[in-house]
């Protein structure tokens, strides 16, 4: 090691003096109280995503999406495309269907998933099929970890025979109908959603069981697709799906995800 050549001072060439380490230390600190502001799962005041899980990435335009509580939405998600539903105050389940949008007979199927994935328990790494066999879906992200693909969206006829209503009520079912019926889809061809958050318990002697949503507050999943696709998405309208307690779901299409 070379001599720095100054007389009375032990430090050497290219090693930084005890002052200089007491400032780089101070910059070391500012910089990762800066990350830990920068990498908080916030959208900037323009409703613009600024984080994505454990990433950072560019998300231009990329604007938040509102569903009311007990209503629903449609709309195409492109090939390589991510969407990425959110659950802004906890305990909200969402019902979500795909359709080939180029071929309207080819939708997602929870049979040929449980074929293919060998499990009820769908997260991250896990892709939701089609009734012909194809990839739709991709989760590829997930910080809920607990959904539902094994019961169909509500319907009029699900609120007559588990909860005794019979006024007209918002439900799923229509919901999807509504929205979907814009791209084409007649309403008996809606097939069982994910049901995104939903917790449906199993016990010993497989009875099912409806049971709260584990999702907190702004849990979300996210998904890719693995083709052009139309959407219906939900803010589910059953009453034991969210703990009686009804409110909205959050969306946002993202074109990257890094």
């Amino acid at each position: 090691m070379k001599d720095c050549g100054r007389k009375g001072d032990s430090t050497l060439c290219g090693m930084p003096s005890e002052i200089e380490r007491c400032n780089l230390m101070e910059v070391l600190i500012l910089c990762c109280r800066i990350l830990a502001k920068v990498y908080r799962p916030l959208s900037t005041p323009e409703g613009k995503l600024v984080k994505i899980g454990n990433a950072l990435s560019n998300f231009n335009n990329m604007e938040i999406n509102k569903i009311p509580p007990r209503s629903g939405v449609a709309f195409k998600l492109l090939k390589g495309h991510y969407l990425k539903v959110i659950c802004p105050e906890g305990e909200q389940v969402s019902d979500m269907v795909a359709f080939n949008a180029n071929d309207l007979s080819e939708k997602i199927s929870n049979g040929k998933t449980m074929d293919y994935e060998e499990t009820l328990r769908l997260t991250t790494g896990n892709f939701l099929y089609s009734n012909k066999s194809n990839k739709m879906l991709e989760i590829v992200e997930d910080s809920c970890g607990v959904h539902d693909f094994l019961l169909a969206p509500c319907c009029s006829e699900t609120l007559r025979i588990f909860y005794d209503i019979k006024t007209k009520e918002p439900t799923c079912h229509g919901n999807l109908y509504e929205s979907l019926s814009e791209y084409g889809v007649d309403r008996w061809e809606i097939p069982t959603a994910f049901n995104i958050f939903m917790n449906v318990e199993v016990n010993e002697k497989l009875k099912l069981k409806v049971s709260p949503p584990k999702a907190e507050l702004n849990d979300y999943v996210i998904f890719k697709a693995n083709m052009d696709l139309i959407i219906g998405l939900t803010a589910c309208s059953a009453g034991a799906s969210n703990n009686y307690s009804f409110k909205p779901i959050d969306y946002i299409i993202l074109t990257e995800f890094s």
